[in-house]
């Protein structure tokens, strides 16, 4: 050895930068990735270069760490990688000098109608698939992941009660979305059908219980949730004040049950007691129970009909507690 350094070992990292970008075509990708991430052969159009020749400088910018890509399909994306340092404010000062290149404004222009393509793309789908939509929408997705997703509104620190749950089904949409899940029924049978549904939840409790009594301690719940129970019930003022107890102080009751009806052997077949509730028996009962009917403390609205669906209407109603305590 005779201490004095190499050539490659005084070389300053800043010229291989610069000799990447010294490319003009590595230039232009980089700029138009800037704007938008691209596919390979959505580069090869906008820049008008062969596949082999996009692939290669798309491959030399990944391994320095320029540009990474994301699987979509069959298809890669890419997209540029914030570079900082004496690097980064080469390419600054590198882009600054290309903006007013031809080059580079043509390639702007070509991805403008790159990407008018992917908006004609999706518009000729939906413009020849609209009468399809929906059915092809549940096929896709299943018939309910709007309203599952909706339940995350809700809030990750509430406790709501799913108060006569029967086999969990409400309880397992709320449980991904909310703190904890209070499922309360009076069947054994559908409360084992619930266990089975919900095992897998550790922030659900079932209990026994019935809606007039719940098994529920005071100002527990940050909303409680009664679907197509209230009709069962032979003293429905008591479900809501029994509801209204376990509620919190600003509390929400969500409501969903029929419309009046005249099917009255619904009374024989499934036991029903009551053959529905228009907005005046709701507010009704509300009121004495303990919640306000001020309109903007309580909405009744009809659930649009299920065309497939062979019982009486529904109805949801919202009604919330007052501030203080009942």
């Amino acid at each position: 050895m005779n201490g004095y350094a190499t050539a490659e070992e005084t070389r300053p990292a800043i010229l291989d930068t610069a000799t990447l970008l010294a490319d003009t075509t590595r230039c232009r990708i980089l700029q138009i990735l800037e704007d938008q991430e691209l596919t390979v052969s959505e580069l090869c159009s906008i820049l008008q270069l062969p596949q082999s020749t996009v692939s290669r400088h798309l491959r030399i910018l990944a391994d320095d760490q320029w540009v990474q890509s994301r699987r979509d399909g069959t298809s890669n994306l890419y997209r540029p990688v914030a570079v900082n340092g004496a690097a980064g404010s080469l390419w600054r000062l590198i882009r600054e000098q290309l903006s007013s290149n031809a080059a580079v404004q043509r390639d702007r222009l070509r991805l403008k109608g790159v990407l008018r393509e992917r908006i004609s793309r999706s518009e000729q789908f939906f413009a020849s698939s609209a009468g399809e939509w929906d059915r092809l929408r549940d096929d896709l997705f299943g018939p309910r992941f709007d309203l599952l997703a909706m339940a995350w509104l809700l809030g990750s620190d509430l406790t709501v009660g799913d108060l006569a749950c029967g086999t969990g089904r409400v309880a397992e949409a709320l449980a991904p979305a909310v703190g904890k899940v209070l499922a309360i029924d009076q069947s054994e049978g559908m409360l084992e059908a619930a266990h089975r549904r919900l095992d897998d939840f550790e922030n659900v409790e079932l209990r026994e219980g019935r809606l007039e009594s719940l098994p529920i301690a005071d100002h527990t719940l940050d909303v409680a949730a009664l679907f197509l129970a209230l009709h069962l019930s032979p003293d429905p003022l008591r479900v809501l004040s029994e509801a209204r107890r376990v509620l919190r102080p600003g509390g929400r009751l969500l409501v969903v049950d029929l419309l009046p009806h005249a099917r009255e052997e619904l009374r024989q077949e499934m036991g029903h007691v009551w053959l529905g509730f228009s907005q005046d028996q709701m507010a009704g009962y509300l009121q004495p129970a303990g919640f306000s009917t001020a309109s903007k403390a309580f909405r009744y609205s009809p659930l649009p009909a299920v065309p497939a669906s062979t019982g009486p209407g529904l109805f949801v109603a919202v009604a919330q507690t007052s501030e203080k305590p009942h």
